[in-house]
């Protein structure tokens, strides 16, 4: 019988121990123990796969890519997107993880696991990140990423972003570096921005262009403020001098009173500077004269007036649930977050630090529950309902409690107003309207709730009415020159203004939207036409961000509207800024203050 080239019996005269070899040099690429070539006799030895742990991550991933064997659903708690994952690998690369799933909390024994301040994105990515080791960073997520890399405890990730970051250092950014890295408490990072910023300020003119830009990136005035002390403080005998001239360009009448008296006054030696905190606070003890006092030192830098919020709405799918952020130094708009059910002509209105939810109607029920967003925990809790199931109301806050007024209650339309009492949780009626209004526009001016327009069962109103809460009284205002339901409200540099609505019943085939925006003088009790807007429509949400009218979104009669615009008081005219990434109308327009996290709730850096 010929030979077989691949029978055992050719290699019948091989030594075992050099078969041994041979086989594993040929199916495990070479992947042998040293102390097995040492010894010729030995029969023991030990073995290591170079490639084992990567092999592994890779079966891992490929597992998380196909949701094999995933016993965990993360839920990100700001968009709500859902990642699948394995909860061994969370928790082996992350001790916020392990802390979680190996102690004893009952996210043990849950399947989905929702992380409160947590975008979807930046979740994904660092999910990933457990399985591969690997992230790119960029420069319009690495915020991002940063702070939640920091809540999951993610130090390589922490510091990488840290590294990006500071490379990034640059006179328009520093400041604000500076800020996000304390919030984190990156302390590289922030000792990092510090030094850049007093090492390139050495001219006094380019720190005075810095501070007089309206696009300095900083959460608030106060830091402005602070960052300029650090500056003198570096080199007190050469900068002291420049005090006056600097201080000017701080925005000092956009401070609190307290941190005037705790911070400023200490350091306003000069007649100059005296002068400027007499200014600011001139500023806090008359509101009725700011329209005459106003200066560039009143005017709210971009990055510091907060964001602008577009709750809910109706759109194309009978009633959004999403909430929008507007961003006025980007001029963007993004997803922000979810109300936790869906509502239609509902009431919106901003206290102490919570996003207040009141009423509306969920198809054809109409509601008297209220909710409220905390801003910093980003938990939504139920309050105390009203005595009234209100929908087409409006809401405001005035000197404490929220006032809900008017509307539609499922049967008939309502003159009634309740107040909500936060210290007493508690509501209760007050003195009633003249007349009943729906959709009417809300706002507070002057220490007195207005209400304007509205329609009740056959007419439109012209009419406005106005609040004592002191007296318990409405008295009745110079009505509008036109009739406007569904009309758009805020109050800004001192007037009140409608924008927008129709002029009969939206029932009526007839009904005719406007274009055109009145003013409201308290002083005289008179209306004024101002520049219309770009097309006509009601349902328009309206708000004033920092210095800034905003009209946002609407109908026109045929569609729902991404259209937002801004009114310019000098130029007198609108101007088209970023449309909403959802077309929307009847959206509840809030404006929010720049709110950071508590640092409890932030995991410390060692960075």
């Amino acid at each position: 019988m010929a030979a077989n080239k691949e029978s055992p019996s050719r290699d019948s005269t091989t030594s075992s121990s050099a078969r041994i070899s041979l086989l594993a040099e040929e199916s495990l690429t070479r992947d042998y123990s040293l102390g097995s070539l040492a010894s010729a006799v030995s029969q023991d030895e030990f073995f290591r796969c170079r490639d084992h742990a990567e092999s592994v991550l890779k079966r891992m991933q490929l597992y998380l890519e196909n949701q094999q064997l995933c016993d965990v659903v993360l839920i990100a708690g700001i968009d709500g997107r859902r990642v699948p994952a394995h909860r061994l690998v969370l928790s082996a690369s992350s001790a916020y993880f392990s802390a979680m799933f190996t102690g004893s909390l009952r996210e043990t024994k849950e399947e989905e696991v929702t992380l409160g301040e947590v975008h979807g994105d930046a979740l994904q990515i660092l999910v990933q990140y457990c399985y591969t080791g690997f992230i790119e960073l960029r420069e319009d997520t690495v915020e991002t990423l940063l702070a939640t890399a920091c809540l999951l405890q993610l130090n390589a990730v922490v510091t990488a972003c840290c590294n990006f970051l500071a490379r990034q250092l640059h006179p328009s950014n520093c400041l604000g570096f500076a800020f996000f890295a304390e919030q984190q408490s990156c302390h590289t990072l922030l000792r990092l921005a510090k030094a850049y910023t007093c090492q390139h300020f050495m001219q006094v003119e380019q720190l005075s262009k810095l501070l007089a830009s309206d696009d300095l990136n900083v959460p608030s005035e106060q830091d402005v403020f602070h960052c300029l002390m650090s500056w003198i403080q570096n080199d007190p005998s050469n900068r002291d001098k420049h005090i006056p001239e600097l201080l000017a360009l701080v925005r000092l009448p956009l401070l609190q009173p307290s941190f005037i008296m705790d911070h400023v006054e200490s350091v306003c030696a000069s007649n100059e500077c005296q002068q400027l905190v007499m200014e600011a606070l001139k500023w806090h003890l008359l509101p009725e004269r700011r329209c005459l006092i106003a200066s560039e030192r009143t005017k709210p830098r971009k990055s510091t007036v907060g964001r602008l919020l577009a709750v809910g709405g109706m759109d194309a799918h009978k009633g959004a649930i999403s909430i929008e952020s507007y961003c006025p130094r980007l001029d963007k708009w993004t997803v922000w977050n979810n109300m936790s059910a869906r509502r239609l002509q509902f009431g919106v209105a901003v206290m102490d630090d919570k996003l207040i939810i009141v009423g509306g109607r969920d198809g054809l029920k109409t509601l008297n529950t209220v909710e409220s967003l905390d801003l910093n925990t980003m938990g939504w809790t139920l309050l105390n309902p009203m005595g009234t199931h209100r929908h087409g109301l409006g809401v405001a806050v005035l000197e404490g409690p929220l006032y809900a007024v008017g509307g539609h209650d499922g049967w008939s339309y309502l003159n009634t107003v309740e107040r909500w009492d936060p210290t007493a949780r508690t509501w209760s009626y007050v003195a009633p309207m003249s007349s009943m209004r729906s959709t009417a526009g809300v706002a507070v001016l002057g220490g007195r709730l207005y209400v304007v327009g509205g329609r009740d069962g056959s007419v439109c109103h012209r009419s406005i009415e106005c609040y004592d809460p002191h007296t318990n009284k409405w008295t009745t205002r110079t009505a509008m020159n036109k009739r406007r339901g569904g009309v758009g409200v805020a109050v800004a540099h001192g007037f009140l203004y409608a924008l927008g609505g129709h002029d009969c019943p939206a029932s009526n085939p007839s009904v005719c939207r406007t274009d055109t925006v009145e003013r409201y003088d308290p002083g005289t009790d008179t209306w004024t036409l101002i520049c219309s807007l770009s097309i006509g429509r009601d349902a328009i949400g309206c708000a004033l961000l920092g210095n800034r009218l905003m009209a946002v979104g609407g109908y026109d009669g045929n569609h729902y509207l991404k259209t937002v615009e801004e009114y310019d008081p000098e130029a007198n005219e609108w101007n088209q800024v970023s449309p909403l990434t959802c077309s929307r109308a009847g959206a509840c327009i809030v404006a929010i203050p720049n709110i950071i996290p508590p640092t409890s709730l932030l995991p410390s850096s060692t960075v």
